[in-house]
Parts: C-alpha cells; sequence; structure tokens
C-alpha cells in the first residue's frame, strides 16, 4: 500500500492523502505517466466516493492540463470544442465519468468516434488490502474509540464497495458517540444488523459468538 499526498481533500480527509492499490495503480500510473500519452485526452472512470475527482485534480496539478468532471452529463459540444483545443494546444485534457464511455449516450458522431479512440482508465472497487486501510483510516478520521479487531471482521461481512465502507463507518461512529460505546465486535453486529447491513440470524452456542 502506498499513498499520494495532495494539497487538498480527498472524501473529505484533512490531509488530502490518496491510498493507492492494485484498485487504482493502473489508473495513477497513467495520469502520472500522461507525457506518453498516445493523443492529449484520457478519460478516468471509478464509482462513486472512489477519489476519481481528487485524482483528477493531482493530475491537473502535476500537468497543468484540464479537467472535465462528470463528463458522460456535459454538454457534448463542450467536450468536442475542449477535445479539438487540447490537440491544437497539446495541453492534456482528462474527462472524469462514473460509467466507461462506450455507456455514454453521445449524439455527435465526431465526438463518439474521438471517444472511443481516447485512452481509457478505470477505479476499481477496493481491493482488500485498500478496504482495510479505508475501514481503518475511516476510523481514525472519525474519533470513536475501536477495537482493533473489528476492521478485520468488518472486512469479511459489509459490501466491499467505497460507498458501503463510508456508510458503514458513518452508522458506528454515530452509534458510539449516542451510546458513549467503543466500537467492538459485538457493538458493530448490533448496530449494522438494526441498520439491515447484516442479517439478524438466532445465535448459534456451537459457534464463536464473535461471529
Amino acid at each position: 500500500m502506498s499513498q499520494i499526498s495532495l494539497p487538498f481533500d480527498w472524501q473529505g480527509d484533512a490531509d488530502g492523502d490518496f491510498l493507492v492499490s492494485d484498485a487504482n495503480r493502473i489508473a495513477v500510473t497513467h495520469l502520472e505517466r500522461w507525457r506518453d500519452w498516445p493523443l492529449s485526452v484520457s478519460v478516468l472512470t471509478g464509482p462513486p466516493l472512489s477519489g476519481r475527482t481528487t485524482l483528477a485534480r493531482h493530475f491537473a496539478a502535476m500537468s497543468g492540463g484540464a479537467v472535465i468532471d462528470d463528463a458522460e452529463g456535459s454538454d457534448e459540444h463542450r467536450l468536442f470544442h475542449a477535445w479539438n483545443a487540447a490537440q491544437t494546444a497539446r495541453r492534456p485534457l482528462l474527462l472524469v465519468g462514473q460509467t466507461p464511455p462506450m455507456t455514454w449516450t453521445v449524439a455527435l458522431p465526431d465526438l463518439r468516434s474521438r471517444l472511443a479512440a481516447a485512452p481509457h482508465v478505470a477505479i476499481a472497487e477496493p481491493d482488500e488490502a485498500l478496504a482495510r486501510a479505508l475501514i481503518a483510516r475511516g476510523f481514525d478520521r472519525a474519533g470513536a474509540g475501536y477495537a482493533a479487531d473489528v476492521s478485520d471482521w468488518l472486512l469479511r461481512r459489509i459490501e466491499r464497495s467505497y460507498g458501503a465502507i463510508a456508510a458503514v463507518i458513518r452508522l458506528l461512529d454515530r452509534a458510539a458517540l449516542s451510546s458513549g460505546r467503543k466500537i467492538s465486535i459485538a457493538m458493530a453486529k448490533e448496530a449494522l444488523q438494526s441498520a439491515g447491513f447484516l442479517p439478524i440470524v438466532p445465535p448459534d452456542p456451537s459457534t464463536d459468538q464473535r461471529e
């Protein structure tokens, strides 16, 4: 696990650290090697809360290039003219969206062909290493006390997505603040079952009650 230190927030983080793992390493490397792009334009996509906007800002800061966020919903003529301007000026342009460009609804044939030709890199949902780091960092930043074994317990049970991790951290932090309790496995299980994140099942005396 490595990280990029950025001079701006990522997902509201105070120090702007962007965690790098196999889930986003190809995207990070591609943006950092902008001088090697075959065209002056590339497309970056990723799920909500994946840090795609902040990674795009990192690209703009190091390259001096332009960024169009939410490109898949932007005006097509704006995208087309920005594309042509980037090629003419040889100033890199990064289009940022949530879904791959092949799924965008594009009426302009010339823009559609340009998008098809552009390099595309995607941030994937977090792998195990990144998910573990995001859970641990989320707890550290939330401020509530938590047991050391909670992160691994959660990792085996919640959906491995940026959105789910953020939602679970918020839920457990609020539960800890309202109850005055430290976040333990038992407390996390109770809170997540009540909120519908985990199924409520009767205890089995033959199994580990921590499960």
